[in-house]
């Protein structure tokens, strides 16, 4: 597995759509949540899902990423990915609340590992690696998910606290120095 910067993310859009649909078929459709979507596509529907996921990441790979990193398997594959987001005063995201909204503030985002390699660590080396590259920066490590997920516990038990709840979504911020295992 080698974990990469993607320097156009745009030419991945249809590998990341890919990906993401593959994720939310084995979620059973849970994530990503398509919270927008009043009628969501079936998990075995590519073209319904491509409908709606579409332009949400044409918006986030064009206008959102600040960075965009993939985890590549031997065969090339995309088998996770996590993008940071720091530049948050010039942006219109409305799920980030005006109380984290500053320059210190970086957003781990699109942290997804494709659900054949679960439980195997590729997740929290993602994520060591989002923490480490937001320290560089002299960024505050935050998340911004949905407290019902299974991701809301896998980061409280990374160091994760939640400091706030704004709209549907639950607001978590870094507190340890390093990432448990």
């Amino acid at each position: 597995m080698r974990t990469e910067r993607v320097e156009k993310p745009e030419k991945l859009k249809e590998e990341l759509l890919s990906f993401v649909f593959d994720v939310y078929r084995s979620t059973g459709g849970r994530y990503p949540a398509l919270e927008w979507v009043e009628d969501k596509p079936s998990t075995d529907d590519f073209e319904g899902f491509g409908r709606v996921y579409e332009p949400f990441l044409e918006f986030r790979l064009g206008e959102e990423f600040d960075e965009l990193y993939v985890l590549r398997d031997e065969d090339g594959r995309i088998a996770g990915t996590m993008a940071l987001v720091y530049n948050l005063e010039d942006k219109d995201v409305p799920w980030v609340p005006d109380e984290i909204r500053d320059e210190k503030t970086g957003l781990i985002e699109f942290f997804m590992v494709d659900p054949s390699y679960k439980g195997r660590g590729y997740g929290s080396e993602l994520l060591k690696f989002a923490l480490q590259r937001l320290k560089e920066l002299g960024k505050v490590p935050y998340v911004i998910t949905f407290p019902e997920l299974e991701a809301y516990g896998y980061y409280l038990k990374k160091g994760f606290e939640e400091v706030m709840r704004y709209k549907e979504f639950v607001v978590l911020k870094y507190r340890e120095k390093e990432v448990r295992s």
